[in-house]
């Protein structure tokens, strides 16, 4: 298990191909270890777009599925022919973006031909396991593993001093996608903004129809802070650690890197039912609660910094034994010896 390494593969992606024989520092290499980079990273692996040069790589692979699978189905067919262990996962896997997918008759065919064919499937969400399970009709495995983040490297450590923590970061900016509820969560933070006087930050990469929408919900400008340039990504943590709280209310069962960005941050996440979310911040998610519980919860973190601490320290014990870099590389170790060991 110590020898590890995997290769994961987006054919035809836009990602730069990437090796990660170490751990990067923040703003080092072409992408940030997190997300399915995290996968390779965390195994010293690498990340490819080219089936060639993942077939080069002799390890076994972790393939992204994505646009209309044709790329995906022909990088499937090329390793399984060279003998290599092939497992697969739909690159975006949040419930709205599956069902996006594969409404399309085509490409849910080649979906079901590319996961019968498959050694296996690696889920970032308890929910599209339960999809690949159903969708493979008990051939060969299906684990969910979460995306891993470096909470064990402490230069991934963002977090600043709790007095030069003000007020609430709003993790979402997608008016346009129902399950977002970015709405409804701009709502709250003006609801606690003007119960406590707390600050609103918001990111609006969407021009003059982002800043429309945002100026008919008329929270004061001294509370109001408008991100609208994209930042790098160490540069976008340290805007959210100078914040209290991160508040959503995201209804779409994803991955959860807004809260592996507030992990990293070491701020409290509030709302939203992502895994990660789920697994690091059992007692402020939303999974399963309201919006007014969600507020309530909002507002007694604001209000008191002893619980923001303890909530911290709880999510930040929870990612070390769940979500860190060492944890899922166990993870993965482990399931793809179970597949190897099913195809000999």
């Amino acid at each position: 298990m110590d020898d590890f390494r995997l290769t994961v593969l987006n054919p035809l992606g836009h990602d730069a191909e990437q090796e990660f024989r170490n751990l990067p520092a923040p703003g080092e290499g072409e992408h940030a270890p997190i997300n399915f980079h995290a996968f390779a990273a965390c195994t010293q692996g690498a990340f490819h777009r080219n089936p060639r040069r993942a077939i080069a790589e002799s390890t076994p692979v972790l393939l992204l599925l994505r646009g209309d699978l044709r790329a995906s189905e022909r990088a499937l067919a090329d390793l399984k022919k060279q003998g290599r262990t092939v497992v697969v996962s739909l690159k975006e896997t949040g419930l709205h973006q599956i069902a996006r997918q594969l409404c399309d008759r085509s490409k849910l065919t080649r979906f079901m031909r590319i996961l019968a064919q498959a050694d296996g499937c690696i889920a970032t969400t308890p929910e599209a396991a339960e999809i690949y399970q159903s969708s493979r009709c008990g051939l060969g495995r299906v684990a969910f593993i979460p995306t891993p983040y470096p909470i064990e490297d402490q230069r991934w450590n963002f977090c600043v001093p709790p007095h030069e923590q003000f007020g609430i970061f709003v993790g979402t900016r997608e008016w346009d996608v129902p399950s977002r509820n970015h709405f409804a969560a701009l709502l709250v933070a003006r609801q606690l903004s003007e119960v406590t006087g707390e600050s609103v930050t918001v990111v609006n990469l969407d021009g003059n129809k982002g800043r429309r929408l945002l100026a008919e919900l008329k929270i004061p400008a001294k509370k109001l802070r408008v991100i609208e340039k994209w930042k790098l990504y160490p540069e976008y943590l340290r805007d959210v650690a100078r914040h209290k709280i991160v508040l959503q209310l995201d209804r779409s069962h994803v991955p959860g890197q807004v809260a592996g960005d507030a992990l990293l941050c070491r701020v409290p996440c509030a709302g939203g039912d992502g895994a990660i979310d789920r697994i690091a911040f059992p007692k402020t998610c939303g999974d399963g609660r309201t919006i007014s519980e969600i507020a309530s919860i909002a507002l007694d973190l604001l209000q008191n910094a002893d619980l923001r601490g303890a909530i911290v320290a709880a999510s930040e014990k929870r990612a070390l034994e769940q979500l860190s870099f060492q944890a899922v590389r166990s993870q993965l170790a482990e399931f793809f010896a179970h597949v190897a060991q099913e195809h000999r």
